[in-house]
Formats: C-alpha cells, sequence, structure tokens
C-alpha cells in the first residue's frame, strides 16, 4: 500500500511539472584547470546569492592545486561550512531532476566525459533547466559554457557513469520544499537498495556494461556485502574500466582492502599513482595495504604523502596514528 501511495504521489507530481523550465539567476564560470569541481560548485551558490567563486573555493577544496578530484563529499562539506544544506543523493533519474528544477532548484550531476585529446574522465554540471519538447537537459558547463543543452537518453548514459549522483544545495529556509521532493530518498537506505536495483537490472540488460557492474559493485559495498561487492567489481575489471575510473571513485580499493584482498589493493593504487603521484586517494589505500601486508615503512611514507596532499584528511590522519602506536 504504501509503495502504492508513493507512485501515485510521484505520478501526480509529475503529471504537474511545466513542459519546459529554465532557472534564471546562475553566474556562469569557466573553470581553470582540473577546477571542474569548485567551479560548478560557485555557480550552483551564485543561483542563491553567493558572491564566491571558485578562485575563493579551490585552495580550501583543493590545497594541492593540481588535484585530479574534488569529491561530492568535499563539495557538500564546503557548501555546508557556509551555512548551507546539501543532499547528496546517488541513484537519480530523469523525473527527480525534473522536479527540482520545477520547484527552482539548480541540481549539480557528476557524469562522465570524453574530451578528445585527452580521453573519459569525471566531470560536473550544474543543471538548471529543460524542454520535453526537445528531450533535452539546459546545463551550465565550466568546460563547454552557459546553456549546454544535452539529451536526455545522453546524458542519463554518461550520468550512469558515476550511479548517477547528484547534489542540491540550498538555504536552510527551503528544507520542506527539498524534503517533500525527495520523499524516502531522504532515508540512505532506501537510496542505495534503489541503486542496487538499478544496477541488477542494467546488468540483466547489459551483461557487458562495464558501469553497470562498478554501480552494482558499490551498492552491494554500500550495504555492507563485501563478497558481492567484490565479484561485480572483478567483472567491471574484466571488462575495462577507464583508466581514471579510480581517480574519481574508490570503491574498489575499499572492497578488495575488505576482502582481504591487499596486494591487489596495491596493485590497483600504484597504477593510478604511476600516472599521478599526488592522488591522495590512492596513497591512503596503498597505505593501508602496506600495513596490512606488514610494510610499516612503506605505509609510512604513503600516508605521510597522502596528508600532504589533502591536511584535511581525516582517515589518512587517524591510519598514520595507529600506524605510529605499532612502533
Amino acid at each position: 500500500m504504501a509503495s502504492l501511495l508513493l507512485s501515485l504521489v510521484l505520478a501526480a507530481s509529475a503529471a504537474a511539472e511545466p513542459g519546459s523550465i529554465q532557472l534564471e539567476g546562475v553566474r556562469h564560470e569557466y573553470q581553470r584547470f582540473n577546477n571542474c569541481g569548485p567551479a560548478t560548485l560557485a555557480m550552483a551558490l551564485s543561483f542563491w546569492g553567493s558572491r564566491l567563486t571558485q578562485y575563493q573555493m579551490a585552495p580550501v577544496l583543493k590545497p594541492n592545486q593540481a588535484d585530479k578530484n574534488v569529491s561530492p563529499e568535499e563539495l557538500a562539506g564546503y557548501a555546508q561550512s557556509q551555512g548551507y544544506r546539501v543532499h547528496h543523493g546517488v541513484a537519480g533519474d530523469l523525473s527527480l531532476l525534473k522536479r527540482f528544477l520545477a520547484a527552482g532548484f539548480p541540481v549539480i550531476a557528476q557524469s562522465g566525459f570524453v574530451v578528445p585529446e585527452h580521453g573519459w574522465m569525471g566531470h560536473y554540471r550544474l543543471l538548471v533547466g529543460y524542454d520535453d519538447g526537445s528531450g533535452r537537459l539546459l546545463a551550465f558547463d565550466s568546460y563547454y559554457g552557459p546553456k549546454v543543452r544535452l539529451g536526455y537518453r545522453d546524458f542519463d548514459a554518461v550520468w550512469s557513469h558515476f550511479n548517477r549522483t547528484y547534489l542540491v544545495v540550498y538555504p536552510p529556509r527551503e528544507a520542506g520544499k527539498v524534503e517533500g521532493i525527495l520523499g524516502p530518498r531522504t532515508q540512505p537506505q532506501w537510496m542505495w537498495q534503489r541503486a542496487l536495483e538499478v544496477a541488477q537490472s542494467e546488468v540483466r540488460a547489459e551483461p557487458q556494461n562495464v558501469y553497470a557492474w562498478f554501480n552494482l559493485g558499490t551498492a552491494l559495498l554500500e550495504q555492507g556485502n563485501i563478497a558481492g561487492a567484490v565479484e561485480a567489481y572483478d567483472k567491471a575489471r574484466s571488462l575495462g574500466w577507464p583508466w581514471r575510473m579510480l581517480w574519481y571513485q574508490f570503491g574498489p580499493l575499499e572492497a578488495y582492502y575488505r576482502a582481504g584482498r591487499y596486494a591487489d589493493v596495491a596493485r590497483l593504487a600504484s597504477a593510478n599513482l604511476a600516472k599521478a603521484h599526488d592522488l591522495e586517494e590512492s596513497l591512503y589505500w596503498r597505505g593501508r595495504a602496506q600495513a596490512a601486508l606488514g610494510n610499516l615503512r612503506l605505509a609510512k611514507t604513503d600516508l605521510e604523502a597522502a596528508l600532504k596532499f589533502r591536511p584535511s584528511y581525516s582517515q589518512a590522519a587517524q591510519a598514520l596514528k595507529g600506524l605510529q602506536a605499532l612502533n
């Protein structure tokens, strides 16, 4: 009965949405090198009147100027430090995006992104509108510019590369509206169950879809099914995920570590670091793996390097403290 009621509520909400919407009031910013995250967050906050730009945000979000990735958690933490509230979700869908946009909330979406001269990488876009007539979303893109149009199907395909991750940043006064739109999505357990169901469905429909297998691994990891997560990640590895994949998503490193596959963690992290020496998450997980393998000196070196690149990295600090207690 509860499920039927939710379906009726969502259907009624969808029926009330206009056929197109375009939010006004966002200040566009072109990103500096590797500055997609701060630039996109600056655009999102500008909608609510903020004058902060990527140039104020980046030194906080990226103490290492060459940092390749600012995670959704880091973006959310910064916005919260400025007095905003943030919903960080996964397993989003077009209907949810349209409900937020129709209600006056821009949405940050994390997706795959291919630049011909550089290949696949992660990217954030700020969604500011949609048009059912043309079947397109309207986005402010820190790389390509304002008013970029993205086909519904094409966007969903690259959004799936990051488990359809999204961020809604809003002032506290708007909390009631946001919670009303989210419904059960405010509950992490419900959200990750939905992510699991979507990934399982996509794996069945497209058994060679590397991103579906990767998302399945992440959903299983979040639910504590380590063996299932490892199996799904192994399948994704065999299909060949993009070589930058673990610059942005670290589920395989955590799953293999928790499964006791420390050598795999070290190998994957080392492959990352061979391409870019300053990936603090890879340093952290390789340090954890080296400690588990008994290589305490190498573990200490990696954890100290992770903290050099991100001094606020609390997990690395805690791991280093535990390592020092052994000496």
